[in-house]
């Protein structure tokens, strides 16, 4: 029971934390507008100018926090209150992504390193249902040594991920001050909202980590 505690359900407990504190801090900076009434997407522009990019489209798209960079597509897409937005959260969440177009022209190891594994865990996370039904509920317990592999698969992006999301933040922060689209007093609320988002990657990590332990406890628990 502790180690279902340890690994199981503090991991959960730290998520929900993690999207709440997401959740609070970009409502609380995404009602302060920034002085400059710089938009996001004018933002997200300016910032990868100043790198020299000139050939990623910025997009509005529908939904929450929905904002990406696609590196494929060399396409960055904004939530529309992001896109249009001119508040402190839309500004820090909009030079993020840019800060991905940066590493990206930039041959950043981690993103590599991240988009190389992009198949490979979503192949793991398609057959993962399967495996805990089988493992769990038809009793093939082989397919809880399969799920060892998978949670090692799904640990490992997490793990590499973290440093391409704190990066690509610690761009953000900078590059928004040194263009002088927010000024110190403003960066605050930047740093808030992209530090919160940072703790969901740290969640997500902290959660495949946790549950990696245990199905490696549970297989050698089998095997006695």
């Amino acid at each position: 029971m502790t180690i279902y505690l340890v690994c199981i359900i503090f991991p959960l407990f730290l998520g929900i934390w993690a999207q709440m504190q997401v959740y609070s801090k970009y409502s609380k900076w995404s009602h302060v507008l920034s002085k400059g009434r710089i938009t996001g997407a004018e933002a997200a522009q300016a910032v990868m100018e100043q790198a020299g990019i000139h050939n990623v489209k910025i997009v509005s798209i529908e939904g929450t926090l929905t904002d990406h960079y696609d590196p494929m597509h060399r396409r960055l897409a904004l939530s529309k209150e992001n896109y249009y937005g001119t508040s402190l959260a839309a500004l820090g969440v909009a030079a993020h992504e840019a800060g991905h177009a940066i590493q990206h022209k930039q041959a950043y190891a981690p993103l590599q390193l991240r988009s190389a594994l992009i198949p490979i865990t979503n192949v793991a996370c398609q057959m993962l249902p399967w495996i805990i039904i089988g493992g769990f509920f038809l009793g093939i317990f082989g397919l809880i040594k399969l799920a060892v592999w998978i949670y090692l698969i799904l640990a490992i992006f997490q793990l590499v991920t973290l440093p391409v999301e704190f990066d690509a933040s610690a761009r953000a922060k900078k590059i928004l001050v040194q263009l002088s689209i927010v000024d110190h007093e403003e960066s605050r609320g930047v740093c808030e909202t992209l530090d919160a988002a940072a703790m969901t990657y740290v969640a997500a990590f902290v959660a495949s980590l946790g549950q990696l332990l245990y199905y490696f406890l549970l297989s050698r628990r089998n095997n006695d």
